[in-house]
């Protein structure tokens, strides 16, 4: 007997002899130690059970069995080969993905280790008293009421309700609904720092019905959730951020994607580059599933296609207890600045706004879009800039902890002293990240209080929930953060949010960049003012006079909407045309020229004017690794299929050629 055995290497499968003591034991979906290579030992999962010898090899024996029974069930499978197939990439990587790394031990005894904290995690769902659901208003009955009958005719629902409408109020009733169904409900967040406050909400309902998973988790603690919903006792409600739906669910019977448009859900590094919203599409279509996705602000995509009628569409235009929508402001930065009125990164009115919030107990969020203290110093006698050796950017300045880092490769060194190039002595601080910011504020209000939420400060579970919970409960007066704090967190106390430089999103070479902007500005807005008082935003810009500025002010979702689609229709983007960019990379930059135009014009002679490059991507090298982009454009009508198989068929032509022995191909599909 012979197996094929799932490596978390990227490859497909491997091949393995099964020895006669195991044959009773080794089965599709269980777990085996194999040997690998001269001296490595992985932990893979059985994909098949044959009598087909490997040709041309002799095929290594099994060396144990760690499961008596499947822990990969057949929904699972299916799912793992649409996710390698779709986002072209090997099951390997899959698995990797797929699995808690304390199911991939390199051995039995580091399993038993990852084991042993499952019995005190469990005892801990049993403290919760749950209460009934909380009735509906009008408006979100009503909006309840269309998703239940849009789920008659469609598998995929969009919900677009303004900031503060309550949608999580509807969500928790179709939860219930569906619990009481006897089916599994999957809720989908795409950040950590949400699950705090949704958490929280969520177990005073649904108690010790309710599961949590993602990756601030320990490895026991992810462990012990798969191995509960793989048991005949699994929790009905997930609650969990893209790589819960990897779990083994047995009997899925709706999936809400909370915040749609969020970019979190798009796995960047490493493969599977998956996106974890169509994927989860994809998943509930497997169990005969309803999908249901929220936002205030949908991306263009879906909303394109809710429009098209492919996805049934609900608005909930009402906040709750009718609140008002903030009233945005727009500041001229760049006319403050030439009348030196800017204080650092504050404009006159974003400072009395402050102030008059200040005086009266209330809070305030600040935006960011850049940690550090700046994004890079410059030496004053000479311009000598301290970039990083292995990836092409400069590094980012650290003040608190007198450190220059690479925010691609983590490379760390100490701010310098002298100028290594001229022996200078003075440096200036280029551009503004949110811990200047927090300096500033310290300035402007030594009386205020401040938290930072960054990935400098919330690299942890519990680090995110203090700063939220710190913020909830007024130990701060002011919350000064990133991205981090546009996502859904719910402050009851905030009444003024600053954007502080708007144009590092709206000026990015990205053809999303508005759309983004847009949905960012949008959510951090709606942070404000979710009381009975209408919320200030004081949004700073160079650019006041825009369209896109003018957008956001007026909250004109359809008119931003209406004009990006016209532009891509004609330039042949998304929703229109399917995009994959093909990634190459090598540690020699002029054979990456060279292989990267190759590998373009054999593109061309299957897809023809489809295929955009070869280009420098703006970071052209991470890592002491060069790399290339080539850009797709795929026809929506366009066999993905035959798609894939011709781009399969050109890297295998570019890799058997002797100077690409070390030539590292990859794709993403449906980039962001």
């Amino acid at each position: 007997m012979f197996a094929d055995i799932i490596l978390p290497i990227p490859f497909d499968s491997f091949t393995y002899l099964v020895p006669s003591s195991m044959e009773t034991r080794v089965m599709r979906g269980c777990r085996v130690v194999v040997p690998f290579g001269k001296n490595k030992i992985y932990t893979g999962i059985v994909r098949s059970v044959h009598n087909q010898a490997p040709q041309g090899v002799e095929a290594k024996a099994i060396i144990s069995t760690l499961d008596g029974h499947p822990v990969v069930n057949e929904q699972q499978f299916t799912f793992w080969q649409w996710i390698a197939s779709y986002y072209m990439c090997p099951l390997g990587d899959v698995m990797k993905a797929g699995l808690p790394g304390a199911m991939k031990p390199t051995d039995e005894k580091a399993l038993k280790a990852a084991e042993k904290p499952r019995a005190q995690k469990a005892t801990k769902q049993q403290e919760f008293e749950t209460i009934a659901p909380q009735p509906l208003s009008p408006a979100q009955q009503t909006a309840m009421d269309e998703v239940v009958e849009s789920f008659q005719t469609k598998n995929v629902t969009l919900l677009h309700g303004v900031t503060s409408s309550g949608k999580t109020e509807i969500y928790i009733h179709l939860i219930d609904q569906c619990l009481r169904q006897g089916k599994q409900v999957l809720y989908l967040l795409p950040e950590i720092a949400l699950t705090t406050q949704i958490t929280d909400r969520l177990r005073r309902f649904f108690g010790e019905q309710m599961g949590v998973y993602h990756s601030k988790f320990t490895d026991a603690q992810r462990l012990a959730i798969y191995k509960r919903q793989a048991s005949d006792n699994p929790y009905p409600l997930i609650l969990g951020v893209r790589s819960s739906i990897f779990l083994p669910f047995q009997q899925l019977g709706l999936i809400i994607v909370d915040e749609e448009h969020e970019q979190s859900y798009k796995q960047q590094e490493p493969a599977p580059r998956y996106h974890a919203r169509n994927a989860a599409i994809m998943l509930a279509q497997q169990f005969g599933a309803k999908t249901l996705l929220g936002t205030a602000t949908p991306s263009f995509e879906i909303y394109h296609w809710a429009r098209k009628g492919r996805y049934g569409y609900v608005q909930l235009t009402q906040r709750f207890r009718d609140m008002q929508l903030p009233i945005v402001e727009v500041v001229d930065a760049k006319e403050a600045k030439r009348k030196r009125q800017m204080r650092g990164a504050f404009s006159p009115r974003l400072i009395e706004a402050m102030r008059t919030a200040l005086d009266r107990h209330e809070q305030v969020i600040l935006f960011q879009n850049r940690r550090g203290f700046s994004s890079l110093i410059e030496c004053k006698q000479c311009g000598w800039v301290p970039r990083c050796p292995h990836c092409d950017v400069t590094l980012t300045m650290h003040k608190k902890s007198a450190t220059m880092t690479c925010h691609y490769c983590g490379y760390t060194m100490r701010i310098p002293e002298r100028c290594p190039a001229c022996e200078g002595e003075k440096f200036i601080d280029i551009g503004t990240g949110t811990e200047k910011i927090e300096e500033q504020i310290t300035q402007l209000f030594p009386e205020a209080t401040t938290l930072r939420m960054d990935l400098d400060t919330a690299k942890t579970r519990l680090q995110h929930e203090r700063i939220i919970d710190g913020f909830a409960k007024h130990q701060a007066d002011i919350l000064i953060g990133t991205q981090m704090v546009t996502k859904g967190l719910d402050f009851d106390n905030v009444s003024v949010v600053g954007i502080l430089d708007a144009d590092t999103m709206l000026n990015l070479p990205d053809f999303r960049s508005y759309e983004r902007s847009f949905q960012t500005f949008s959510q951090v807005a709606g942070r404000a003012g979710r009381n009975k008082t209408p919320g200030l935003v004081i949004l700073q810009t160079r650019s006041a006079d825009s369209d896109i500025i003018r957008q956001i002010t007026q909250n004109d979702y359809w008119q931003m909407f209406y004009t990006q689609m016209t532009e891509r229709q004609m330039f042949h983007y998304p929703p229109f045309f399917r995009l994959i960019y093909v990634y190459m990379r090598h540690r020699d930059d002029h054979l990456l020229d060279h292989l990267s135009d190759d590998m373009a014009e054999r593109l061309r002679k299957v897809f023809g004017e489809r295929v955009l490059g070869p280009d420098r991507p703006p970071v052209a090298r991470i890592q002491s690794l060069y790399i290339r982009k080539i850009m797709l454009k795929i026809e929506l009508n366009a066999s993905i299929d035959k798609v894939r198989a011709s781009l399969m068929a050109i890297q295998q032509q570019m890799q058997a050629m002797p100077i690409a022995k070390n030539l590292n191909i990859y794709y993403d599909v449906d980039p962001l």
